[in-house]
This record gives structure tokens, sequence and C-alpha cells, in this order.
């Protein structure tokens, strides 16, 4: 009744602040959480504590439609009836609801990704199990209610993927075991104080359905879909600067996104070549790489480096003053859950911004898998050596996304609080990576500057594999290579990147993000003058939520200048 009442006021002109914040309460309602339980759960709403995704064909048409009705609501509100930060929070809604429709009319990963079936069932169940938003029993209860819907994703999958490509599959496979190995341990081990039998015994039976289920699905991949599995991942230079545009609101040409990539990735080669001479200007780049690949903990003492490099971290900011911290509060360092670990190495999982119970944010760092050689693992461990580790610590706790998980309620509006640009996100977490040595962390030590620049090197190859990959300039293979040869990054690592880049297409939004942000620094440096502090200009931007720079530009220079 509400949503028709508000569409009679519009229709009217009559429209105010009011109306404008009940449109955006009907939105999430109506067209986001009902689709998406998951991410409502993530974000703090436990009315979907008990639901499931449903990527039965009538329900997505269901999204489909309940998008298109808001966008045409959206568009017709007045923004003269709006201040400056609603006008802004208008044109997020807009491009976050035409980002959906892409992905779901044109870009249909419910037709070409099998890991996103057995993943939202994984998912669902961490959301539920990660964090004590309610009692044992109470979040059981709605997990049992979850894993009865569960059966329902494979029946779906299997009625929707048509033709994947083989990558896809071949990834899908890979994540199985651990999903399977999380919900035969880890599920049951969230759950341990649980007393009720009654309820145990329901629990025990929903959990072996969903095992079964989870290997049947593994079957049928091997052996009825990978077979078929013949697909292109590319998405087309058509999709990809539409996603570009209403992911992070950035419509510059793909020819000149690449000039710019390549830019900087020259740029920050000849930093690396430079930095390496102040360590040993008798061997080579590579060769000083090597060695300092070599300088990493043993594979049980990983997380216990990651802990000791955080308290520092703050330290160095707070003496600085290169920004507030909100909270005294450290995240907690733990290993990567098993079905996160086939595509990320480090993370920071952190608690909704309308989580009022469950606070606790993680730090999660993907260990070597204990079947792996000792090869394989000497090759992971290299890429965790002292310098990226500071690096790593920096990007995702301090002054990364972990403080921009601490600034998250000084956030201006529900919209700022629930769309994200990663731009915004990933690009500050990159950003600091740079900024904090840039600062004088470490002491100026060559080491650390040059784990930072072999960071900043991984994502500029990203940013050219990404574009390149998905408009048929670049094959996997030359993916690979360039991540190797390009990015100084050993070869499985650039085999996982390469991976993730052919599902994650614009994963150049760290280093398209970066560069926005030092732009946008030294444009409010020019503003400003004599005025200007980076605790000001730190503050400042993360003060505003994480939409794209575009609105952050505005809002900060009070124009409309170009982004790059």
């Amino acid at each position: 009744m509400r949503r028709f009442a508000i569409v009679l006021l519009m229709a009217a002109g009559i429209v105010n602040a009011q109306t404008w914040d009940a449109l955006v309460d009907n939105y999430f309602d109506e067209a986001v959480f009902p689709f998406s339980p998951t991410t409502a759960v993530q974000d703090g709403f436990h009315a979907y504590d008990s639901q499931l995704e449903d990527f039965s064909q009538a329900t997505i048409a269901k999204e489909v439609a309940a998008l298109r009705r808001f966008e045409t609501q959206f568009a017709a509100f007045q923004s003269d009836n709006l201040n400056a930060d609603q006008q802004a929070d208008r044109e997020m809604v807009l491009s976050s609801i035409r980002a959906n429709l892409l992905e779901i009319e044109s870009i249909r990963m419910w037709e070409k990704d099998p890991d996103q079936y057995a993943s939202a069932a994984s998912g669902a169940a961490f959301t539920i199990m990660s964090r004590t938003f309610a009692p044992a029993d109470a979040r059981l209860r709605s997990l049992i209610a979850r894993e009865k819907l569960m059966p329902n994703l494979f029946v779906e999958g299997k009625a929707n993927l048509k033709n994947p490509p083989k990558i896809y599959t071949e990834v899908a496979i890979e994540q199985v075991p651990g999903i399977v190995s999380f919900f035969q341990k880890d599920v049951p081990l969230a759950f341990k104080d649980v007393k009720d039998p009654e309820l145990l015994s329901e629990f025990r039976q929903t959990n072996a359905v969903v095992i079964k289920e989870l290997r049947t699905w593994l079957v049928w991949l091997k052996t009825d879909l990978l077979p078929r599995s013949k697909g292109d991942y590319k998405l087309g230079a058509d999709n990809y600067r539409k996603k570009l545009l209403y992911d992070e609101m950035v419509d510059i040409p793909l020819d000149k996104l690449l000039d710019m990539g390549y830019a900087n990735l020259r740029e920050n080669q000849q930093r690396f070549r430079d930095t390496a001479k102040k360590i040993d200007p008798t061997k080579t780049p590579q060769q000083i790489l090597d060695d300092a690949e070599k300088d990493h903990p043993a594979a049980d003492k990983l997380l216990q480096a990651f802990r000791d490099t955080l308290s520092g971290l703050r330290e160095f900011i707070v003496q600085h003053r290169l920004m507030t911290i909100p909270s005294p509060v450290m995240p907690i360092v733990e290993e990567t859950p098993p079905f996160m670990r086939a595509l990320t190495s480090a993370s920071m999982d952190t608690p909704g911004p309308y989580e009022r119970v469950a606070k606790e944010a993680y730090f999660n760092v993907t260990l070597p898998e204990k079947t792996w050689s000792a090869s394989e693992t000497e090759d992971w461990l290299r890429s965790f050596n002292r310098g990226t580790i500071a690096s790593t610590a920096i990007h995702e706790a301090f002054p990364g996304h972990y403080v921009q998980f601490l600034w998250m309620p000084n956030a201006p509006s529900k919209v700022r609080k629930l769309i994200s640009a990663n731009t915004y996100v990933e690009g500050w977490a990159h950003y600091c990576e740079q900024m904090m040595i840039d600062e004088g962390f470490g002491g100026n030590d060559p080491k650390l500057r040059l784990g930072q620049l072999q960071d900043a090197l991984l994502r500029n190859a990203r940013f050219i594999v990404g574009i390149k990959l998905h408009t048929g300039q670049m094959t996997f293979e030359q993916g690979v290579d360039f991540f190797v040869k390009e990015g100084y990054q050993t070869k499985i690592t650039g085999e996982r990147e390469t991976k993730r880049g052919t599902s994650d297409p614009t994963y150049l939004y760290y280093t398209l993000g970066k560069l926005e942000i030092l732009k946008l620094r030294e444009d409010y440096k020019k503003m400003r003058g004599s005025a200007f502090t980076m605790e000001d200009f730190h503050n400042k931007f993360l003060s505003q939520g994480m939409p794209p720079i575009k609105i952050v530009r505005k809002k900060m220079l009070g124009n409309d200048s170009p982004v790059l």
C-alpha cells in the first residue's frame, strides 16, 4: 500500500525528503533484499535469515520487473526536490539498478558460472554461522531453513547453465571439495554449543542432504557439464564499457584506459628497478625479487606475522596524524574459510553497516594447502614475503578496508551504506599501500618499497589483462605470461589471477581507483592551499560512504571535473 501512495504523491508532484526516504526503503525491501537474502544478512537485516537465493527463471524475471519499476520511479523523481547528497544518491541508485540489469540480462552469469550455485550454498551458511548476532539455537534454526532450500540451487543450476566457459566449470570443480569439507567440518563446529537434541538431529539430516547434493553436483560438473563447456567468458567491449559506467561511473574509452594502465605499469616497473638497485646494484631486479621472496615466514607462522604487523601500522597512522581511526578494536586474524580459498589470498570480512550485535571483523589469510608439495608451498609463501605482508596488512586493515568499515557509521545515508563502488573500496586500500610507504612507514626500507611495488605491479597487470581478456586482445595463456613477465609475479599467482580475471572482468578497479584518488588529492591540495593536511583529506574522503570517486569529487571539490 505504501508503494502506491508514494507513486501517487510523485505523480501529483508532491515530493519531499520523507517521500525520497520511503522510495529508497521500498527499493531495498522490494528489489534488492528479497532476491539477495545472503547480502541482506551480511548488511545486518536479519528478517532474511531463513531465506535463500532463488535462481529459477521465474524469480529472475520477477527481479528484472522490480528493477525496471524502480528505475522508472527513481528516474521520474525530481532532483530539484533533493539536497546535494540525495541527488548524488539518486545517481548511485540508478547506476546500481542498471548495473544489475546489465548483469542479469546481458552478461548472464547465472547462465554461465556453475560456481555461483555451490558458492551460494556455502555463502548462505557462512553468513549465519560466522557471527553471533543471535543465540546459537536461533541461528541454527535459520541455517536449517536455508539448508532445506539448498537442493533447489542445484536443480536451478542444471536448468540454467547452457554453455559455460570451460574455465568457469574447472574453477567450480576446484571449489566444490572445499565446500563439501566446509559443510562436513566447519558448519557443525560452529554450532558445537547447541544442546537441543531434536534441533541437532534435524540439522544433521539437512546438512547430510546438502553434502550429498554437493557431491552429486560435483559428479554432474565433471561428467556432464565439463565436456560441453565450450562457451566464451569474454564480455566484449560494449558490455565492458557499460559495466564500468554503471559500476564505477567511469566513461573513459577503453583504449585511453589501456594507455593509462600501461603508463602506470611502466612507471612502477622503473621504480621497481631503481629500488632494487638501492638494495644491491650488483644484482638484476629479478634476482633482488627472488631474494626478497625468500624472506617469508613458515606456513605455521604466517598468521602471527600478520598479527605482529597490525599494531605498528595503527601506531604509525596515529602518530603521523594521517587520519582518524574511530575505534581501538583490532580485527581478528584467521585462516581463509575453505570455500573462499581458490580465488583469494587475503581478504577483510567486516560486519554489515546495519549489524547491531555481532561486530567482529575478520582478516582472512589463505595458507598453503596441506596436500601441496613442498615446492608448491614454497611458491605460494614467496608471495607472502616481508614486503608484501606489510602492504597486504595495509590494504586489508590499517588504513585500508578495516578503517573504511570503522568509518561506515558516518556515511550520510542508507544508499551510501548499502551501495558501493569498487574503485572506492579497493582503490582506497590500494592507494593506502603506496601512501603509507610514501609517508615513511618502515623507515624508508627499500625492501618494503619493493613489496609495495610488487603488489602495485600485480594490480597493474590486472588492469591490462582484464581489459584485453574481455575484448579479445589477449588469450588466457598470454594473460598468465603477462602477470609473470610484466607484473613480476610467480607462475602460480599468474594462473590464479588470470582465472579470476575471466569472471571478475573489471578488476582494474584497484589501480583505476588509486589513480582517481591521487588525482583528487592533488586537486584538493591545490584548492586548500596552505590549509591542506593529509588528515583532513582522508577524513573527508572516508566520511562519504563508498560511492564512485566521481561522487566524492563533486562533494569535496564542488565541481564535475574529470576523475582522471
